[in-house]
C-alpha cells in the first residue's frame, strides 16, 4: 500500500505541477502584454507632454504678439488723436483767418458784405472732439473786385469807381484761404475716413 500512496502522491504533485506551470504560462503572457500596454502608454504619455510643452509655446507667442498688437494699436490712436487735434485747431485757424479776411474785405467795399451762416466757434484752448463736422461752410460769398473803368467822356470818375486796387488782392485772399481750409477739410475727413 506504500508504493499506491507514493504512487498517488506523485501523480497529484504531477498534476499541481502542471497546474502551476499553465497558470505561468498565462501569467507570462499577461505580463508580456501589459509591458506592451505600458510601453504603449508610456509613448501616450510622452506625446502629450510634447504637445503640452508646444501648447505652452505657442500661447506664449500669442500673449507677446497681443502685446504687441496692443501698444501699436495704442501708439497709432495716439498718434491720430495729436493728428486729429492738430488738424482742429489748423481748420480753426484757418477760419479765423477767413473771419479776418472777410472782416478786411467788408471794410475795404462797404457796399457789398460778405454773408456767413456759421457761427464762430468759441476760441478753447483745447480743441473740441467732433465727428467730421462740415467746417468751411459753402455759403460763404467772397466778393470779387474789379475797378470800374472812367468813362472816357468825363475825365472824373464816379465814387464807385474809386475802389481801391488792393480790394481785388483781398479777394484773391479770401479765395486763397477758402481754398486752403476746403483742401485741409478733405484732408481731415479722408483722415477720419
Amino acid at each position: 500500500m506504500s508504493l499506491l500512496v507514493t504512487l498517488a502522491a506523485d501523480i497529484l504533485v504531477a498534476i499541481l505541477l502542471v497546474a502551476t506551470i499553465v497558470s505561468s504560462v498565462r501569467l507570462s503572457r499577461r505580463i508580456v502584454k501589459l509591458k506592451a500596454d505600458e510601453t504603449a502608454l508610456r509613448q501616450t504619455i510622452g506625446d502629450l507632454v510634447m504637445a503640452s510643452s508646444t501648447a505652452e509655446r505657442a500661447i506664449a507667442g500669442l500673449r507677446a504678439t497681443l502685446d504687441e498688437c496692443d501698444r501699436t494699436l495704442a501708439d497709432r490712436l495716439g498718434t491720430a488723436e495729436r493728428y486729429a487735434a492738430d488738424l482742429s485747431a489748423h481748420v480753426e485757424a484757418g477760419e479765423s483767418v477767413i473771419a479776418r479776411i472777410s472782416a478786411i474785405v467788408s471794410q475795404a467795399a462797404p457796399g457789398r458784405a460778405v454773408s456767413r451762416t456759421m457761427t464762430q466757434a468759441p476760441a478753447s484752448p483745447a480743441p473740441e472732439r467732433r465727428a467730421a463736422p462740415a467746417l468751411v461752410d459753402p455759403a460763404i460769398v467772397v466778393p470779387q473786385f474789379r475797378p470800374q473803368s472812367t468813362s472816357a467822356g468825363s475825365g472824373s470818375s464816379s465814387p464807385a469807381a474809386a475802389v481801391s486796387p488792393n480790394g481785388e488782392r483781398l479777394g484773391v485772399a479770401a479765395a486763397a484761404a477758402l481754398a486752403m481750409s476746403e483742401r485741409a477739410l478733405g484732408r481731415l475727413r479722408s483722415k477720419a475716413a
